[in-house]
């Protein structure tokens, strides 16, 4: 993922499925200077960390 689209999904009303290493994450911040973000995992709130957005997943939607 790019540094536009993850600054997209963090400030979209809208819910989007985003992984980091095959784990849905949520996106808390983006640094643009240094392409990190701060995540947590869904599943784990409390574990919070930094990665690169280069290694964030975005899951496309399938409408049925």
């Amino acid at each position: 993922m790019n540094v536009g689209r993850a600054k997209e999904i963090l400030e979209s009303a809208d819910i989007v499925n985003v992984t980091y290493e095959g784990t849905p994450v949520i996106i808390q911040h983006v640094d643009e200077t240094t392409k990190m973000a701060r995540i947590y995992y869904r599943n784990n709130p409390e574990n919070e960390c930094d990665v690169p957005v280069l290694n964030l997943m975005e899951e496309s939607t399938s409408g049925a």
